[in-house]
């Protein structure tokens, strides 16, 4: 499944393409056809497909994410005003009662693999992420995604309101979701988290709602650490003290045996808890981890960059269409927000192959405004620097 980027940057974006194919032409050369259609054939259900294929259907909602479409009547008027570039799309004519039944019955899991497919072109571009050691790092955290109750009764979260729940392993390397499932709303954090696969010494950064003491052994176990912080009722007992540098914060660096009465059968390994000041805020934490080697400043550093993922939500949400469905199946909402996340993907494959530095938001803003017209999409991304005038602009109207 992996592309060399220099395939990519050669075949898929030709000079002769420039003058037929629109910008939305070339951003699909990144999922090639040959590759897509075995998966839809995979996670096909019930009778062959006439009037709209899997392709026609990843398109139109992959269209509706960049351009912000908000209704199945809008997506078919907006695609079908783009006759003149179906060809090169490789799509047909569509209409919103096939694109809605085919929402409807289709199975979401195309895109799920489609998903895992997309992480694994990612990585081979991402860069590495900013601290010094090597070792994989992701943040781990869920949102809801909040729901219309009349609309969406499948989806009871309490008696008010519905919501799915969106749980993200967010790969530093680049900052994009490594590891992505969508729940039902009520689900708990932690069950999901035990369910992600990350490699064997990767360093995962949790908070609070992640605490499970029997997940930190099984962690610990496969050679995964984790940074997360202390509850204030945990009990431990200290075993050893380690000088600390007060003038990077750092209030106090310990190994300790958590004492709980309910941890006495569970083997829990022996931990290292670390006291930190905020030097700009103030604010004390403490936390908890594994990895008994890093510096005690880079455990509060790793934590603190765990707002990469906050951040993560609020571009998802933000910029692309996970709140107003256009369908109300419970596989036409999974749909479109595995299709979203597939989006987000190839916006970050994009930032890595034009390297940029470019955020996932300006590009999508850039592609919002040329996605149909008939440019050079690595041109458009990354624009060659103005010419400069030899003199003043006086003297060149004298000339």
């Amino acid at each position: 499944m992996n592309v060399r980027p220099n395939i990519i940057k050669h075949r898929g974006f030709k000079p002769w393409h420039i003058l037929t194919n629109t910008v939305l032409s070339q951003l699909l050369k990144l999922i090639p056809r040959h590759e897509f259609q075995p998966l839809a054939q995979e996670h096909h259900q019930g009778q062959r497909l006439r009037k709209i294929s899997r392709w026609d259907q990843f398109v139109s909602l992959m269209m509706a994410q960049l351009t912000g479409r908000q209704s199945l009547r809008d997506i078919e008027a907006n695609m079908n005003a783009q006759a003149s570039s179906h060809y090169h799309l490789g799509v047909r004519r569509i209409s919103k009662s096939s694109l809605a039944r085919v929402n409807e019955k289709q199975p979401h899991s195309l895109f799920v693999a489609l998903f895992g497919k997309l992480v694994t072109r990612c990585h081979a571009l991402s860069p590495q992420h900013k601290f010094r050691f090597k070792n994989p790092l992701y943040s781990l955290d869920a949102s809801l995604i909040e729901l219309s109750l009349a609309i969406f009764p499948w989806a009871d979260h309490n008696r008010s309101k519905a919501a799915m729940k969106l749980h993200v392993g967010l790969d530093h390397r680049g900052h994009f979701p490594a590891f992505a499932t969508v729940t039902d709303g009520l689900r708990h954090d932690v069950p999901v988290g035990r369910q992600f696969d990350f490699p064997k010494g990767s360093v995962v950064v949790i908070d609070k709602g992640y605490t499970d003491y029997g997940w930190y052994k099984q962690l610990t176990d496969k050679g995964i650490f984790f940074v997360t912080r202390q509850r204030t009722n945990a009990k431990y007992r200290v075993i050893e003290r380690r000088e600390v540098n007060r003038e990077l914060g750092v209030t106090s660096d310990q190994i300790i045996e958590l004492t709980g009465a309910q941890l006495k059968d569970k083997a829990i390994p022996r931990l290292r808890r670390i006291g930190y000041r905020d030097l700009d805020t103030g604010k004390h934490y403490v936390f908890l981890t594994n990895h008994l080697r890093l510096c005690a400043k880079t455990v509060a550093d790793v934590y603190k960059d765990r707002w990469q993922v906050e951040l993560f939500f609020k571009a998802l949400k933000q910029n692309l269409k996970i709140h107003a469905f256009v369908g109300n199946s419970r596989n036409a909402v999974l749909t479109q927000i595995w299709v979203a996340l597939c989006t987000y993907l190839l916006l970050s494959y994009l930032k890595f192959l034009s390297k940029t530095g470019w955020s996932e938001q300006r590009i999508m803003r850039l592609l919002q405004a040329n996605l149909f017209s008939k440019k050079d999409l690595m041109a458009l991304i990354r624009p060659s620097p103005p010419e400069v005038q030899a003199g003043p602009p006086q003297l060149a109207l004298w000339a």
